[in-house]
């Protein structure tokens, strides 16, 4: 940034500005540095459109000097466009005070009316033509480095799985992407949910395929979650988790979706625009062929398998942990609903992949 030059606004470049600013004949200012000062060099009128009066600056402007040019926009608009033009064959001198004299002049006249600013260093910039390729660069989208594109892919493909009711987001139960299944993984879903002991079901998708694939099969205790979990890859998986923290004690069966942030982004695209789908054909799956059968509401995504210990699962599930039973508080006394709670210390946000 170029440093501040302590050129100021001459009283009359400010007078004649606020009156450009109320008079619709006026168009164009042009202003130039005289005796370090910025003084108002001419004034030009309203002949047509903005961009058609946009020609009117190839007679004004010189080829070789600098200057500012203060173009009010068509009515209703009361905005105004900054142009400075600064040519390659001006004077090294010239071109330091100009670029340097820029911040004082937009401050001095009232920085918020002037809504764009263009830098020319040719005529030829300043053409109709040029003022249009200007506005569409404008409108383009922000250009993104190969990362930045890659995750607002992957938002994209979260977003298009989940749809909306009111201000509460829910799972879509239909899901844009439906995998081929191999006929033993739905087996072995079926022998899970219909089983009594805690066990894990592991899925991976063969991504030149979509096919969805069974991984692991086997019975383990809730605290072998994070090592059994794959790490270094994104799952699917069902726990049936035998637990006894709620009274009555239940069976728990809960569909989790694993994405470490280090997988590959394709892949990570495909499990992540597919889950809700995975999901919807499990329950149906489920519901036909084993009715009794109840797949937890909430699933569970993570993407460190690491934290799937027993107490996030139990906070993830919102399980009532600890339930008392009517008629006992555990200090030997009587519990009645006017028994004072103790305070609940609000629950933290969960983590999300």
């Amino acid at each position: 940034m170029s440093a501040a030059s302590g050129i100021s606004v001459a009283p009359a470049l400010a007078t004649a500005f606020a009156d450009a600013a109320t008079l619709n004949p006026v168009r164009f200012l042009k202003v130039v540095i005289q005796n370090e000062s910025l003084v108002l060099d001419r004034s030009i009128d309203i002949a047509g459109s903005f961009q058609e009066d946009l020609a009117l600056l190839q007679h004004i402007l010189s080829d070789n000097d600098p200057a500012y040019v203060l173009a009010k926009l068509d009515p209703p608009s009361t905005d105004w466009t900054a142009f400075f033009f600064v040519p390659d064959t001006a004077q090294v001198r010239d071109k330091m005070l100009y670029a340097s004299s820029r911040s004082s002049l937009l401050k001095s006249l009232g920085s918020t009316v002037f809504t764009d600013s263009i830098f020319a260093t040719s005529k030829a910039d300043l053409t109709a033509d040029a003022y249009q390729a200007h506005l569409r660069h404008l409108a383009a989208p922000k250009p993104l480095s190969a990362h930045e594109q890659e995750m607002a892919d992957v938002r994209a493909a979260e977003s298009s799985s989940a749809s909306y009711e009111g201000s509460r987001a829910r799972t879509s139960h239909v899901g844009p992407v439906g995998f081929k299944r191999v006929p033993e993984l739905e087996q072995a879903i079926l022998e899970l949910v219909q089983g009594n002991d805690s066990s894990l079901l592991v899925m991976t998708i063969d991504p030149q395929t979509e096919t969805l694939l069974l991984k692991s099969n086997s019975e383990i205790a809730v605290g072998q979650l994070a090592s059994v979990i794959p790490r270094d890859e994104p799952t699917y998986a069902l726990f049936a988790w035998a637990q006894s923290h709620t009274s009555p004690p239940r069976r728990e069966i809960v569909f989790i979706y694993s994405c470490p942030s280090s997988s590959p982004i394709r892949h990570r695209m495909l499990y992540s625009s597919g889950s809700g789908a995975t999901l919807h054909w499990i329950k149906e799956m489920v519901a036909s062929s084993a009715p009794a059968v109840q797949i937890a509401s909430r699933k569970i995504e993570t993407s460190d398998p690491q934290e799937l210990t027993e107490e996030y699962i139990i906070e993830e599930l919102r399980l009532k942990v600890g339930e008392a039973h009517v008629g006992n508080n555990g200090n030997g006394s009587s519990s009645t609903p006017n028994d004072a709670k103790p305070f609940a210390k609000p629950r933290g946000p969960s983590k999300r992949r």
